[in-house]
């Protein structure tokens, strides 16, 4: 195998065997390619595409990288949940947890933030203690006991997309939906589920800014899953504002306790989190409706279920027991918060969600190269959903930086990324479509 032939091949827009595909990711994965090559790679595949053949044997060969796990002693459906990115997308850190209480094993294997959007694993990493690494024993006691487990990929968990991955977020080739389809499935094929239910955002904030583009990759990943044997299906949901009212990563972590004792109903977040509940317990059998999945996931909740096995999850995974209680006294506030006015009167009419994702990564909570280093303190929280009804001067939002002259930076920034006009807007659903 030629690495560069293969490259080239796909460069000239032909396609590539299953056995090239495979040679090529398997040096991918040795640490026989440079990151030349495997940025070439990846800029040939965003400009000339894969077929639905190409790209099943490009998520097969990702997933057979490394090792593929197996859970022959947990008597619960395997279920998991995963977004295509966006801007205060916790909905993972409350989602495991309440399909726990509901009766689902959860081995939930998540990523860093890709461009301008959040990572979980960067939130969890909040968390003094927390391990997103652990051994396979490790990670499969904590989901018999606990029920649910948020990792990252480990060295031997598709490590293959893990290299790829992280070239992929500096080479401007994130958004290419053969790529993210194989990222993503790989990852889930390898943790052994039996069901995945997948969130494919549209909108300015979002790798897939149209939404003919949105349901592309939503029809992609869900035929190239079910082809592989795990019952898949896809709710395309709106990113043209951040879902939760943080970005960041303690300030989101902070948003994720909030919601589990309770405190976000009748918000934008909760609506995709009980509906993504809903949908994981109806595809695995343990609700025969959504209806009924969304009332056994709001009971979840209110009892403080979900809350016990979230607390459960962070001990073992090395995390302090009380977070919960005592979250002040674990996630990490920044020296500086600042409030954002609002440049007039009238209504939150539209905002840039990318750009206010960009802007998290100029105060330092992202990444601009693989190797930096994230202030998990920093972030914006208390962003005032579109529809709001602002007075000037009011605030829209608080800045957490690092100094004066971040937060002063941070706060143009973010109230030059919002539009407010006399009129009240006409809002997109947040739920609007299902593959």
């Amino acid at each position: 195998m030629i690495p560069q032939e293969i490259i080239r091949r796909k460069r000239e827009g032909g396609e590539l065997a299953a056995a090239d595909i495979r040679s090529f990711i398997d040096a991918l994965a040795a640490g026989r390619l440079s990151e030349g090559q495997i940025g070439a790679f990846a800029m040939a595949v965003w400009f000339k595409g894969m077929s639905r053949e190409e790209i099943v044997a490009l998520t097969l060969a990702m997933a057979d990288s490394g090792d593929r796990l197996q859970w022959p002693d947990i008597d619960r459906p395997i279920a998991d949940k995963h977004s295509t990115g966006g801007v205060g997308d916790n909905v993972s850190l409350m989602l495991a947890p309440i399909a726990a209480a509901c009766g689902l094993a959860v081995p939930m294997i998540s990523g860093r933030g890709l461009g301008h959007t959040g990572g979980t694993l960067d939130k969890l990493e909040s968390i003094p203690g927390y391990m997103i690494t652990p051994d396979a024993d490790l990670f499969h006691r904590v989901v018999k006991q606990a029920g649910c487990a948020i990792i990252g990929q480990t060295g031997a968990l598709a490590p293959a997309d893990g290299r790829l991955y992280a070239v992929r977020d500096v080479t401007a080739t994130v958004d290419s939906i053969p790529l993210i389809t194989a990222s993503i499935l790989s990852k889930k094929i390898a943790a052994g589920l039996q069901t995945l239910v997948l969130d494919v955002k549209v909108g300015n904030g979002a790798f897939m800014a149209e939404r003919d583009q949105a349901e592309m990759l939503a029809r992609s990943l869900v035929e190239v899953a079910n082809g592989a044997g795990v019952k898949t299906s896809a709710l395309i949901t709106d990113m043209n504002e951040p879902l939760a009212d943080s970005a960041g990563n303690a300030v989101e972590m902070r948003n994720c306790l909030d919601f589990l004792a309770g405190g976000k109903g009748n918000t934008r977040l909760e609506a995709v989190v009980l509906a993504f509940a809903a949908e994981m317990l109806e595809k695995s059998g343990i609700a025969a409706s959504p209806e009924e999945g969304e009332v056994m996931a709001r009971r979840a909740l209110s009892s403080g279920k979900a809350a016990e096995i979230f607390a459960r999850m962070v001990s073992m995974l090395g995390g302090p027991a009380d977070l919960i209680e005592n979250p002040d006294k674990y996630l990490a506030r920044a020296p500086v918060e600042k409030p954002v006015a609002a440049a007039r009167s009238g209504w939150l009419a539209a905002c840039d969600a990318r750009g206010i994702g960009v802007s998290v990564i100029d105060l330092g909570g992202g990444r601009r190269h693989p190797a930096d280093r994230i202030d998990h303190r920093v972030g914006f929280s208390e962003l005032l959903p579109l529809g709001t009804r602002v007075n000037a001067g009011e605030p829209i939002a608080i800045v957490h930086a690092a100094d004066e002259a971040a937060a002063e930076r941070a706060a143009a920034a973010l109230a030059a990324h919002y539009r407010i006009t006399e009129d009240a807007p006409a809002l997109n659903p947040i739920i609007s479509g299902l593959v």
